[in-house]
Protein backbone atom coordinates (compact mmCIF):
# COMPACT_ATOMS: atom_id res chain seq x y z
CA UNK A 1 0.00 0.00 0.00
CA UNK A 2 1.35 3.53 -0.90
CA UNK A 3 0.93 6.85 0.33
CA UNK A 4 1.03 8.96 -2.80
CA UNK A 5 -0.74 12.56 -3.43
CA UNK A 6 -3.74 11.43 -5.18
CA UNK A 7 -4.09 8.41 -2.65
CA UNK A 8 -3.77 8.81 1.31
CA UNK A 9 -6.35 6.10 2.11
CA UNK A 10 -2.89 4.27 3.98
CA UNK A 11 -0.94 6.16 6.29
CA UNK A 12 2.42 4.42 7.26
CA UNK A 13 4.05 4.09 9.56
CA UNK A 14 7.98 4.33 10.21
CA UNK A 15 10.22 2.70 12.40
CA UNK A 16 13.22 4.54 14.42
CA UNK A 17 16.12 2.46 14.12
CA UNK A 18 18.69 4.59 16.44
CA UNK A 19 21.60 2.30 17.73
CA UNK A 20 18.99 -0.60 18.49
CA UNK A 21 22.10 -2.26 16.40
CA UNK A 22 24.04 -1.41 19.97
CA UNK A 23 22.22 -3.53 22.68
CA UNK A 24 25.00 -3.24 25.00
CA UNK A 25 25.18 0.48 24.52
CA UNK A 26 21.78 1.38 25.20
CA UNK A 27 21.58 1.76 28.65
CA UNK A 28 25.20 3.45 28.45
CA UNK A 29 23.87 5.88 25.79
CA UNK A 30 20.62 6.66 27.46
CA UNK A 31 22.19 8.01 30.64
CA UNK A 32 24.70 9.99 27.85
CA UNK A 33 21.85 11.99 25.89
CA UNK A 34 19.76 12.22 28.97
CA UNK A 35 22.67 14.35 30.87
CA UNK A 36 23.59 16.26 27.28
CA UNK A 37 19.71 17.28 27.41
CA UNK A 38 19.42 17.84 30.91
CA UNK A 39 22.61 20.12 30.40
CA UNK A 40 21.37 21.64 27.76
CA UNK A 41 18.08 22.20 28.89
CA UNK A 42 19.23 24.02 31.99
CA UNK A 43 22.10 25.69 30.62
CA UNK A 44 19.81 27.65 27.41
CA UNK A 45 17.13 28.17 29.40
CA UNK A 46 19.18 29.98 32.03
CA UNK A 47 20.68 31.72 29.05
CA UNK A 48 17.17 32.93 28.35
CA UNK A 49 16.06 33.85 32.02
CA UNK A 50 19.45 35.91 32.75
CA UNK A 51 18.17 37.89 29.21
CA UNK A 52 15.44 39.18 31.28
CA UNK A 53 17.92 40.85 34.18
CA UNK A 54 18.05 44.50 33.19
CA UNK A 55 22.04 44.59 33.03
CA UNK A 56 21.79 41.81 30.34
CA UNK A 57 20.20 44.19 27.61
CA UNK A 58 22.96 44.19 25.62
CA UNK A 59 22.75 43.27 21.98
CA UNK A 60 25.51 40.67 22.47
CA UNK A 61 22.73 39.02 24.96
CA UNK A 62 20.49 39.78 22.61
CA UNK A 63 21.35 37.54 19.67
CA UNK A 64 22.65 34.94 22.66
CA UNK A 65 19.33 34.25 24.51
CA UNK A 66 17.55 33.67 21.02
CA UNK A 67 20.36 31.50 20.08
CA UNK A 68 19.63 29.61 23.58
CA UNK A 69 16.33 29.66 22.71
CA UNK A 70 16.80 28.14 18.98
CA UNK A 71 19.43 25.28 20.88
CA UNK A 72 16.89 24.57 23.50
CA UNK A 73 14.07 24.41 20.78
CA UNK A 74 16.09 22.15 18.18
CA UNK A 75 17.51 19.54 20.94
CA UNK A 76 13.86 19.10 22.07
CA UNK A 77 12.54 18.47 18.76
CA UNK A 78 15.21 15.55 18.68
CA UNK A 79 16.83 14.45 22.03
CA UNK A 80 13.73 13.20 23.97
CA UNK A 81 12.97 10.98 20.99
CA UNK A 82 16.11 9.70 20.77
CA UNK A 83 15.96 8.88 24.54
CA UNK A 84 13.01 7.20 24.64
CA UNK A 85 14.03 5.02 21.52
CA UNK A 86 16.78 4.27 23.47
CA UNK A 87 15.00 1.90 26.74
CA UNK A 88 11.86 1.29 24.56
CA UNK A 89 11.20 -1.88 22.27
CA UNK A 90 8.25 -0.44 20.29
CA UNK A 91 10.88 2.48 18.08
CA UNK A 92 7.85 3.59 15.93
CA UNK A 93 6.88 6.95 14.64
CA UNK A 94 3.36 7.79 12.96
CA UNK A 95 4.07 9.52 9.59
CA UNK A 96 2.76 12.74 10.97
CA UNK A 97 5.10 13.11 13.67
CA UNK A 98 8.11 12.20 11.40
CA UNK A 99 7.17 14.83 8.99
CA UNK A 100 6.39 17.57 12.21
CA UNK A 101 9.99 16.52 13.39
CA UNK A 102 11.97 17.00 10.46
CA UNK A 103 9.90 20.65 10.15
CA UNK A 104 10.94 21.91 13.21
CA UNK A 105 14.43 20.52 12.96
CA UNK A 106 14.64 22.16 9.59
CA UNK A 107 13.06 25.41 10.77
CA UNK A 108 15.58 25.73 13.78
CA UNK A 109 18.51 24.34 11.96
CA UNK A 110 18.62 26.93 9.23
CA UNK A 111 17.39 29.46 12.01
CA UNK A 112 20.51 29.18 13.91
CA UNK A 113 23.14 29.19 10.70
CA UNK A 114 21.87 32.34 10.09
CA UNK A 115 21.76 32.92 13.46
CA UNK A 116 25.54 32.48 13.99
CA UNK A 117 26.08 34.33 10.71
CA UNK A 118 24.22 37.47 12.17
CA UNK A 119 25.91 37.06 15.77
CA UNK A 120 29.87 36.90 13.34
CA UNK A 121 28.52 40.25 11.66
CA UNK A 122 27.70 41.68 15.41
CA UNK A 123 31.70 40.60 16.60
CA UNK A 124 32.54 42.57 13.04
CA UNK A 125 30.84 45.44 14.04
CA UNK A 126 31.58 45.25 17.90
CA UNK A 127 36.06 44.84 17.26
CA UNK A 128 36.02 46.98 13.52
CA UNK A 129 34.10 50.03 14.38
CA UNK A 130 33.48 49.84 18.64
CA UNK A 131 33.06 53.94 18.20
CA UNK A 132 29.74 53.17 16.03
CA UNK A 133 29.15 50.00 17.66
CA UNK A 134 25.46 51.20 19.23
CA UNK A 135 24.46 53.33 16.18
CA UNK A 136 25.16 50.38 13.91
CA UNK A 137 23.43 47.60 15.68
CA UNK A 138 20.20 49.07 16.22
CA UNK A 139 17.38 47.43 18.19
CA UNK A 140 15.45 47.72 14.89
CA UNK A 141 18.61 46.01 12.58
CA UNK A 142 19.28 42.97 15.11
CA UNK A 143 15.20 42.90 15.51
CA UNK A 144 15.49 42.35 11.38
CA UNK A 145 18.11 40.25 11.29
CA UNK A 146 16.74 37.91 14.62
CA UNK A 147 13.20 37.63 12.43
CA UNK A 148 14.63 37.19 9.23
CA UNK A 149 16.50 33.73 10.30
CA UNK A 150 13.53 32.91 11.94
CA UNK A 151 11.34 33.46 8.61
CA UNK A 152 13.90 32.01 6.24
CA UNK A 153 13.80 28.97 8.54
CA UNK A 154 10.10 28.04 8.26
CA UNK A 155 10.16 28.88 4.56
CA UNK A 156 13.03 26.73 3.92
CA UNK A 157 11.09 23.82 5.97
CA UNK A 158 7.23 24.33 4.42
CA UNK A 159 8.86 24.25 0.93
CA UNK A 160 11.24 20.79 1.47
CA UNK A 161 8.21 19.12 3.56
CA UNK A 162 5.75 19.33 0.67
CA UNK A 163 7.70 18.17 -1.68
CA UNK A 164 7.87 15.42 0.54
CA UNK A 165 4.08 14.74 1.02
CA UNK A 166 4.18 14.52 -2.52
CA UNK A 167 5.83 11.12 -2.26
CA UNK A 168 4.59 7.89 -2.36
CA UNK A 169 5.74 6.02 0.82
CA UNK A 170 5.52 1.63 1.80
CA UNK A 171 2.77 1.12 4.73
CA UNK A 172 5.82 0.22 6.97
CA UNK A 173 9.18 2.02 6.57
CA UNK A 174 12.19 1.23 8.81
CA UNK A 175 14.30 4.36 8.59
CA UNK A 176 17.91 3.74 9.95
CA UNK A 177 18.65 6.42 12.18
CA UNK A 178 17.70 8.10 15.51
CA UNK A 179 15.82 11.43 13.32
CA UNK A 180 13.54 12.06 10.64
CA UNK A 181 16.18 13.45 8.56
CA UNK A 182 15.58 14.59 5.16
CA UNK A 183 18.16 12.29 3.57
CA UNK A 184 16.47 8.47 5.37
CA UNK A 185 13.16 9.76 4.35
CA UNK A 186 13.60 10.21 0.73
CA UNK A 187 15.39 6.74 0.88
CA UNK A 188 12.11 5.29 1.86
CA UNK A 189 10.36 6.25 -0.79
CA UNK A 190 8.26 4.17 -3.22
CA UNK A 191 8.43 7.01 -5.71
CA UNK A 192 11.37 9.13 -7.33
CA UNK A 193 12.40 11.38 -4.65
CA UNK A 194 14.95 13.03 -7.47
CA UNK A 195 13.25 16.51 -7.29
CA UNK A 196 12.52 16.54 -3.74
CA UNK A 197 16.40 15.85 -3.53
CA UNK A 198 17.87 18.18 -5.79
CA UNK A 199 15.35 21.27 -4.12
CA UNK A 200 17.09 20.37 -0.74
CA UNK A 201 20.93 19.99 -2.08
CA UNK A 202 19.82 23.70 -3.67
CA UNK A 203 18.55 25.00 -0.34
CA UNK A 204 21.04 23.74 1.67
CA UNK A 205 24.18 24.95 -0.62
CA UNK A 206 22.85 28.31 -0.88
CA UNK A 207 22.04 28.48 2.88
CA UNK A 208 26.05 27.39 3.57
CA UNK A 209 27.49 29.48 1.25
CA UNK A 210 25.64 32.51 2.18
CA UNK A 211 26.01 31.95 5.91
CA UNK A 212 29.47 31.13 5.90
CA UNK A 213 30.59 33.63 3.15
CA UNK A 214 29.09 36.48 5.70
CA UNK A 215 30.95 34.10 8.50
CA UNK A 216 34.43 34.13 6.97
CA UNK A 217 34.51 37.90 5.74
CA UNK A 218 33.62 38.80 9.30
CA UNK A 219 35.91 36.91 10.95
CA UNK A 220 38.80 37.80 8.18
CA UNK A 221 37.98 41.66 8.78
CA UNK A 222 37.97 40.70 12.58
CA UNK A 223 41.54 39.04 12.39
CA UNK A 224 43.10 42.17 10.03
CA UNK A 225 42.00 44.43 13.02
CA UNK A 226 43.35 42.21 15.65
CA UNK A 227 46.96 42.26 14.22
CA UNK A 228 46.80 46.06 13.46
CA UNK A 229 46.08 46.06 17.65
CA UNK A 230 49.20 48.03 18.78
CA UNK A 231 48.84 46.19 22.91
CA UNK A 232 49.10 42.72 23.67
CA UNK A 233 45.76 42.47 25.38
CA UNK A 234 43.47 43.99 22.87
CA UNK A 235 44.16 41.08 20.66
CA UNK A 236 43.41 38.44 23.72
CA UNK A 237 40.56 39.93 25.09
CA UNK A 238 38.82 39.78 21.74
CA UNK A 239 39.90 36.44 21.00
CA UNK A 240 38.28 35.15 24.40
CA UNK A 241 35.09 37.06 23.35
CA UNK A 242 35.22 35.31 19.51
CA UNK A 243 36.28 31.98 20.83
CA UNK A 244 33.25 30.42 22.03
CA UNK A 245 31.32 31.73 18.52
CA UNK A 246 34.30 30.48 16.64
CA UNK A 247 33.86 26.68 18.23
CA UNK A 248 29.87 26.53 17.83
CA UNK A 249 30.95 27.92 14.32
CA UNK A 250 33.58 25.16 13.56
CA UNK A 251 31.48 22.31 14.90
CA UNK A 252 28.04 23.08 12.94
CA UNK A 253 28.85 23.62 9.72
CA UNK A 254 31.92 21.39 10.08
CA UNK A 255 29.06 18.64 10.66
CA UNK A 256 27.12 19.53 8.25
CA UNK A 257 29.59 19.58 5.56
CA UNK A 258 31.09 16.55 6.35
CA UNK A 259 27.66 14.60 6.25
CA UNK A 260 27.69 16.02 2.38
CA UNK A 261 30.63 14.98 1.48
CA UNK A 262 29.61 10.91 2.73
CA UNK A 263 29.77 9.68 -0.72
CA UNK A 264 26.93 7.03 -0.11
CA UNK A 265 24.68 7.47 2.58
CA UNK A 266 23.09 3.50 2.07
CA UNK A 267 26.53 2.36 3.10
CA UNK A 268 27.73 5.09 5.97
CA UNK A 269 24.69 5.13 7.82
CA UNK A 270 26.75 4.66 11.77
CA UNK A 271 28.66 8.15 9.86
CA UNK A 272 25.58 9.63 9.26
CA UNK A 273 23.89 9.00 13.06
CA UNK A 274 27.48 10.37 14.63
CA UNK A 275 27.70 13.32 12.47
CA UNK A 276 23.61 13.74 13.21
CA UNK A 277 24.10 13.45 16.93
CA UNK A 278 26.77 16.11 17.04
CA UNK A 279 24.94 18.66 15.14
CA UNK A 280 21.44 17.98 16.69
CA UNK A 281 22.94 17.01 20.37
CA UNK A 282 26.32 18.19 21.18
CA UNK A 283 26.06 21.23 19.15
CA UNK A 284 22.97 22.79 21.30
CA UNK A 285 24.95 21.76 24.62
Amino acid sequence: MMLSKGNQSTIPTFVLLGFSEYPDLQIPLFLVFLSIYTVTAVGNLGMIIIKINPKCHSIMFFFLSHLSFVDFCFSTTVTPKLVENLIVEDRTISFSGCILQFCFACIFGVTETFMLAAMAYDRFVAVCNPLLYTTSMSQKLCALLVAGSYSWGIVCSLTVAYFLLALSYCESTIINNFICDHSVIVSIACSDPYISQMLCFIIAIFNEVSSLMIIMTSYILIFITIFRMPSATGPQKTFSTCASHLTAITIFHGTILLLFCIPNPQTSWLMVKVASVFYTVVIPC
